[in-house]
């Protein structure tokens, strides 16, 4: 049984069998076919036409150049925080050495799938359940690193390899799923209380904005309000200036110092005839019925403020003040005597 397993022919790939040696071959692009003369290897055959010796040259390997697809098993890890998962992959090869790949190990493509299977056990033990999820790009390229190390002498290349899928038990695709969910209610919970803080300054500032806006509006209603209290002092004070220069005018005039006096003594006389009407307390002077009396006074406060014009005017016309005195006093009396 050992004598026929030794002289039973190397499995061929891609093809049913091995090519019978007629003579002349026609080799197909991108396959080598490695030819042995007398049980020894002779070479490697080149795509398109050669010629073998019949019953000399054998030919005893045919190998793919192309790439080939290996679907890797279904295998149990363990990770770092002792989770067992299920993960199956997929391999991508090519035969870089047709030689190597014949005579340096039995069969490439079982051993390639053994050393991928071994070095993800290796790697997955190596990180935790969330970092398995999380890391796969990098897991990928760390079995691919491992694989072309060990392959190398094997002629054969690993261009790379992917993660089909990772089951997961379901205790643990339970309690994945609850964090989840309580990851997302505490992002939840975060984003709602952001937007409270976020209302909260925008309301602050708007309240701090309106608070301002209505201080410079004040500011600028009270410096208007200012302005405007002084223009009207200024028009009131310069109105005034023309009414006491019309009025000097005036009394400077014939006659003038007599019309003072009878106004004099008018706004006196309207002064007590409303203090009645105003207030239910009246205080009065005790000569309140000598009409003649407080005429006199008023015309003598009168003449006390507009003595240094009257000593100035007195060389001028005497007789005609003395007569507008005597002649207001007239006047009052008999209107007094109507009035009663």
């Amino acid at each position: 049984l050992k004598r026929a397993a030794r002289l039973a022919p190397a499995p061929c790939r891609w093809n049913s069998g091995l090519p019978v040696n007629i003579g002349v071959l026609f080799v197909p692009q991108q396959e080598a076919w490695v030819v042995e003369r007398m049980g020894k290897f002779h070479r490697i055959l080149e795509p398109g036409l050669n010629f073998l010796i019949p019953l000399l040259d054998r030919i005893r390997y045919v190998q793919s150049l192309k790439e080939i697809v290996i679907n890797v098993p279904e295998q149990s890890a363990v990770t770092l925080d002792n989770v067992t998962l299920q993960i199956d992959g997929v391999l991508y090869l090519r035969v870089m050495d047709p030689y190597k790949a014949s005579y340096g190990v039995e069969d490439p493509e079982y051993a390639v799938t053994q050393l991928a299977q071994t070095t993800m056990r290796s790697e997955l033990g190596k990180l935790s359940l969330d970092r398995v999820f999380r890391e796969r790009e990098s897991l990928n390229a760390s079995i691919v690193d491992a694989i072309n190390q060990a392959s190398d002498c094997w002629g054969i290349r690993c261009l790379r390899y992917e993660i089909k899928d990772i089951h997961v038990p379901p205790r643990v695709k339970e309690s994945m799923q609850m964090q989840v969910e309580a990851e997302r209610r505490k992002r939840a919970t975060v984003l709602e209380s952001e937007g409270t803080r976020e209302s909260a300054i925008n309301v602050a500032e708007g309240q701090k904005q309106a608070q301002i806006l209505a201080s410079e509006a004040e500011k600028a209603e009270q410096i208007n309000k200012a302005a405007g209290e002084a223009n009207a002092m200024l028009v009131k004070a310069r109105a005034k200036a023309e009414a006491i220069q019309l009025l000097a005018a005036a009394l400077s005039q014939q006659h003038g110092s007599a019309a003072a006096s009878l106004s004099v003594a008018e706004q006196y006389v309207n002064a007590f005839s409303k203090i009645a009407k105003d207030s239910n307390t009246v205080l009065l002077p005790a000569n309140t019925g000598d009409v003649t009396n407080m005429v006199a006074q008023a015309l003598g406060i009168y003449t006390t403020l507009t003595k240094p014009q009257t000593v100035k005017s007195q060389d001028e016309a005497p007789p005609a003040h003395e007569d507008a005195q005597a002649a207001a006093v007239e006047m009052l009396k008999a209107e007094q005597g109507s009035s009663s």
